[in-house]
């Protein structure tokens, strides 16, 4: 325990022993005059004097302690605060530093007083009313991230992926009479490459607002974690493939072609069929579709000619699904737009580093004006094996 401040509970301790030693006097002054009137001795003024002297310190004492006793109960406490100078060279920290016999580097102590943040000015409330601070900040909303679930996961510890992509199978087998010449197939591979790309960066922020705010240090690294999984979103979907873009999905997909016309009245769920039929005959079994979540909802809310929902009941608490397929909603596909696919077959992941939050006051003048850099970076690569196994197409709703 420190000297900065003496509590009542001490107080009230200091009090109570000077109370015992008041009772133990009276007690003795007492078992004095009990002993004197037994052997019929008469008590003189001065043993009268001592013993009114003895009770009135007792009671006096008694009341000192009842009262300090009831503050305490009501959790009050007798302050006594030490100065910003006080707390500094009192510190252990400073002492150990300055008996040093020649003193070198620095030696920080933290001098804060909570209590001077508050005003004892006339008409002011002071310590009396607490502020009700909530610890956490309000953070925005975060989007649910999908896309990397769909696809098959893999860890690398090179910055390129190689690998061999069929290209060309002719097949040619056919039943042939005896003695006579086998046909010949072909079959062709090409090399493919997918290089590991970094997505990363960083903010900078007060050192001081780090260290007395906890859950704000949380929330930016919550933040700087966050913002590389929306960007590993839409790389993943739509990256361009150039420069230090990964190629995504959409850029790698195949075309869509309906197989056949569809009947006058078809609708967007009937383009959907179709996209799943290209995919079923290049023989890949699709099992996902992915949609903008305004286009999902415009499919929900289709109705038959008695005004009945095509798709489900709106009271109903079924997973989204088309086709016996589930439908993955997400802002990062563009409206009007869709993707069907065999995606674990299509396309796999490779993480060549988890996402890194990496803290340094060295950089730029942060050590001269108390900042920090906060940065966030992953390492990844997405390797398209087969294009065939997802397609791409527009769904005809808006013109």
């Amino acid at each position: 325990m420190t000297t900065e401040t003496k509590s009542a509970a001490e107080l009230a301790a200091e009090v109570k022993a000077a109370f015992d030693t008041q009772v133990d006097a009276v007690k003795a002054i007492a078992e004095e005059a009990l002993g004197k009137a037994k052997s019929g001795e008469t008590l003189t003024e001065t043993i009268k004097g001592t013993a009114d002297e003895a009770l009135t310190a007792a009671n006096l004492a008694k009341q000192t302690t009842l009262e300090l006793e009831q503050k305490l109960a009501r959790g009050g406490n007798v302050e006594r605060p030490m100065t910003a100078g006080q707390r500094f060279t009192e510190n252990e920290q400073f002492k150990a530093f300055a008996g040093e016999t020649r003193p070198r580097g620095r030696c920080i102590v933290e001098v804060k007083d909570i209590s001077s943040l508050t005003t004892d000015e006339a008409g002011s409330v002071g310590q009396l009313v607490e502020n009700d601070t909530r610890v956490a900040p309000v953070a925005l909303p975060q989007r649910r991230m999908t896309i990397r679930s769909l696809l098959a996961q893999g860890r690398t510890n090179s910055n390129t992926i190689e690998f061999d992509r069929e290209k060309v199978f002719t097949n040619s087998a056919a039943p042939v009479a005896e003695g006579a010449a086998k046909p010949q197939s072909e079959l062709q591979f090409e090399e493919a490459t997918a290089p590991v790309r970094t997505i990363a960066h960083w903010m900078r922020a007060s050192v001081q607002i780090l260290a007395d705010a906890p859950a704000l240090q949380s929330i930016i690294d919550q933040r700087l974690r966050y913002g590389l999984a929306l960007a590993e979103e839409a790389q993943l979907l739509n990256g361009s493939g150039s420069g230090q873009n990964l190629t995504g999905l959409v850029t790698a997909a195949t075309a869509y072609s309906a197989s056949f016309t569809a009947p006058a009245t078809a609708t967007m769920i009937d383009t959907l069929r179709l996209g799943m039929l290209q995919v079923a005959l290049a023989e890949f079994p699709p099992n996902g579709i992915v949609l903008n979540p305004i286009d999902w909802a415009y499919i929900e809310l289709l109705k038959d000619a008695e005004s009945r929902f095509l798709i489900g009941n709106p009271q109903g608490t079924l997973s989204p699904t088309l086709w016996g397929l589930p439908v993955v909603a997400t802002q990062a596909m563009t409206v009007d737009k869709f993707l069907i696919g065999a995606f674990d077959m299509a396309a796999q992941i490779f993480d060549r580093q988890d996402a890194t939050v990496e803290v340094s006051t060295e950089d730029q003048d942060n050590f001269v004006k108390n900042k920090v850099t906060i940065r966030a970076e992953e390492r990844l690569a997405l390797a398209i094996y087969r294009p065939q196994a997802i397609v791409y197409g527009d769904l005809g709703r808006v013109a």
